[in-house]
């Protein structure tokens, strides 16, 4: 029974385990009690944080007579996407080849071999809008299959056909890369190529301009989602050598950075962005950023979090760093106190919907009515706060917002608008009783399941910002903030090494501290490896370093098969059917960067530290796809092309040793301000020199031969592991950077 569900990692499975449906958690016993009873197979597809599951399951999934019909003539599997992103991608393929659309919840229907033959997404409990119910669904489903099973099972042969050929587009796109004896081109074939590459990632800029919404921000219409991976290429084209490039020219790189500057900005400015509390909420219904579903996941925050902490470095305007360092703050802080775990790892999400008195209510935490706000605030200022708030299009009930007990329905929390410094110190002076009566408030859900992959992105995001916050931080308790913060990703590496990892194998989530489930997927390994090396760079210390090193060894052992990338080390046979033998990783971003753009990443920078030729090529085969979709697609390739953009770049390499800690400090800070995001770290604060003889050891090659001797602080800046002179001041630095 529904009781199957109970111990498992996934807050959405738990969520149904007092369901009457009789669920199933995917895997090979469900599928053999489907061919047991020569009956077909239903398998839902959601999340904890997911507004639309929550109402299905209450129209649905706990009905008493739906479920009765479900157990007498299907399989029900339970599946939660973020726990099974390989189940959900291959049923949300199969999808959207039959319907055009796709989107949780998922509703899929399978031969008991995997094999789709119907699927769809919502359902409701009755006829709406040309939309059958769930039971007409249910009854059509049972009946094709009873009554003409040849045709269900040819519609299962023609999609798993479809479904076989879009693997092999996805090899297509990425190549099929050799493990050994990979080289980097050379000479006039390596100018003609990186002269191609600015091309198209000049072309990709364009594009992109074309698709800005210049009055309120971000890319194309409703609803609106943060194109995170999309704000890092361009933040990356305008930081790093692009602009020196005549191929990609200075036009390109101011436009790139004018793009990212009012995106980043409206969204700071939205109600998509948590005014009282930090953090931002999944997406919003509206193209003003003023509506949003109000779930937090984990994975938008993180990445968010390292652009805001980018942005704060690097925006022109003295207004919009100043907004981009409150963002990172107030980000990392909310990541912090309200989705670390027992241990140190980070939960998935909070949900969109608040229980109050027993009814779900989306957004029922975050909304408020003028009323609400007046009864919070000082009444002598609450009138000229109120003026600050962009309250009409935030109101919900213009967008369907679910009322609450007392049937009242509010406004969501944003400006809209640029605020002035004194119109932002007011909101600043007393936004803190607006929040204390919110907290006061019942709150959203949690889910308490730790994913490893968004977890290693949260610790590179949680570094970034840390350094951010030091570097840029003025007094005492800036400084320790900035501590505090970068020992929560210090703690949230660990968890991850602790319990995550068993040898070589990681495992993709835990709940309790207690590692569950499949074992991760290149996502997984290739964002773990990727927040360690941003904390080697962000802290010195090289166990993060070795081991990021030993996660990328893994990650080519376990993922690169015959010479093609796969996003998935051990593929269930019901996979394996639904699109064919032969799999390919997918290379194209959805909400998080892809498995293969993540690793092309971190095989490139370990081939900084490490000087590593090979890998520095795999990296590059790896981005060969954005050749054919970056200008054409460049909301799909978002994290490969900054990636490329980075390769482009050098990366340049930054070796600083010294004896002094400060000096040290000073150097890499000037190194930061100046070189962008594709700069390679590497540090050693050493003992004074003992005398000859006295050996500097590491375990990093970038940092091999770098022995200070006596010197407080000494800067090497590299390509290719070619270093220039030596420097030891901030000025000197400074000028070797942004003169190269």
């Amino acid at each position: 029974m529904a009781g199957r569900l109970q111990g498992e990692a996934s807050a959405y499975l738990r969520q149904h385990a007092g369901n009457p449906v009789d669920w199933w958690p995917f895997g090979d016993e469900a599928f053999a009690e489907a061919r047991r009873r020569n009956v077909p197979v239903f398998i839902s597809v959601g999340y904890a944080a997911c507004h639309w599951c929550h109402v299905m399951a209450h129209e649905s999934f706990e009905d008493p007579a739906t479920a009765a019909f479900l157990k007498e003539n299907f399989v029900s599997i339970k599946v939660d996407r973020e726990e099974r992103p390989d189940v959900d991608a291959v049923y949300m393929a199969a999808t959207q080849a039959m319907t055009g659309q796709g989107g949780w919840p998922m509703s899929v229907f399978t031969l008991p071999d995997g094999r789709t033959f119907y699927a769809g997404t919502y359902f409701p409990p009755r006829p709406v809008q040309g939309m059958p119910s769930f039971r007409d669904v249910l009854e059509a489903v049972a009946s094709a299959w009873k009554d003409r099973p040849d045709e269900v099972r040819e519609s299962a042969g023609q999609l798993a056909a479809h479904l076989a050929s879009a693997q092999q587009g996805n090899r297509r796109l990425l190549g099929a890369v050799l493990d050994t004896g990979l080289e980097s081109d050379t000479g006039d074939d390596a100018a003609a190529a990186a002269e191609a590459s600015h091309r198209v990632l000049s072309g990709a800029v364009e594009t992109l301009a074309g698709l800005e919404d210049r009055q309120f921000g971000g890319f194309g219409g409703a609803p609106k989602f943060p194109p995170s991976t999309v704000l890092r290429f361009l933040l990356a084209h305008a930081g790093t050598g692009a602009s020196r490039e005549a191929s990609a020219g200075p036009a390109t790189a101011s436009e790139a950075a004018e793009l990212a500057d009012r995106t980043l900005g409206a969204m700071a400015r939205s109600a998509l962005y948590d005014q009282l509390e930090g953090g931002f909420a999944r997406y919003t219904v509206d193209r003003r950023w003023a509506v949003p579903h109000f779930e937090k996941m984990l994975y938008d925050n993180v990445q968010l979090l390292s652009l805001y902490a980018q942005w704060a470095r690097t925006a022109g305007d003295p207004g919009d760093r100043r907004l981009a360092l409150r963002v990172t703050r107030e980000t990392a802080d909310w990541m912090i106190g309200r989705l670390r775990v027992e241990g140190g790892g980070f939960a998935s999400s909070l949900d969109a919907d608040t229980v109050i008195e027993g009814h779900r209510v989306e957004g029922g935490t975050y909304t408020w009515t003028p009323g609400q706000l007046r009864e919070a605030l000082d009444p002598g200022h609450a009138q000229e706060v109120l003026d600050l708030l962009d309250l009409e299009s935030g109101n919900m009930a213009a967008h369907g917002g679910t009322p609450g007990p007392d049937g009242s329905i509010g406004s969501t929390l944003h400006f809209g608008r640029a605020l002035s410094a004194s119109e932002e110190e007011l909101w600043l002076r007393h936004r803190p009783s607006l929040l204390a009566a919110r907290n006061r408030r019942p709150q959203p859900e949690r889910d308490d399941k730790v994913v490893a992959g968004w977890n290693g992105l949260a610790v590179g995001a949680l570094a970034s910002a840390a350094v951010v916050l030091a570097d840029m931080g003025e007094g005492t308790a800036e400084k320790e903030e900035a501590a505090r913060v970068l020992r929560a990703a210090e703690d949230a590496a660990s968890y991850l090494l602790h319990v995550h990892r068993a040898g070589p194998t990681l495992r993709r989530v835990s709940h309790d501290g207690r590692a569950q489930g499949i074992e991760g997927l290149l996502e997984d390994y290739a964002a773990v490896a990727e927040g360690l090396f941003t904390l080697y760079a962000a802290t010195g210390n090289e166990q993060w370093y070795t081991e990021a090193e030993a996660l990328v060894h893994a990650a080519e052992q376990r993922f690169l098969v015959a010479g093609v990338l796969q996003d998935t080390a051990v593929r269930p046979n019901q996979l394996a059917n639904a699109q064919g033998a032969q799999a390919a990783a997918d290379p194209l971003d959805g909400p998080t960067p892809s498995g293969a753009a993540l690793f092309a990443g971190v095989l490139l920078t370990y081939s900084a530290y490490s000087g590593s030729l090979r890998h520095r090529a795999l990296a590059q085969a790896l981005l060969r796809h954005v050749e054919v979709v970056g200008a054409q697609a460049p909301q799909a390739a978002g994290w490969a092309m900054s990636v490329l953009q980075f390769l482009l770049d050098g990366p340049r390499e930054l070796a600083v040793a010294g004896t002094d800690a400060a000096a040290v400090a000073d150097l890499l800070r000037a190194a930061r301000d100046a070189g962008g995001p594709g700069l390679v770290i590497a540090s050693r604060i050493a003992a004074p020199a003992a005398g000859a003889g006295t050996a500097f050891e590491t375990r990093v090659p970038l940092m091999e031969g770098r022995d200070p001797g006596s010197a407080a602080a000494v800067a090497y800046l590299c390509r290719g592991m070619v270093c220039r002179r030596p420097v030891s001041s901030a000025a000197e630095l400074n000028a070797l950077i942004t003169g190269e």
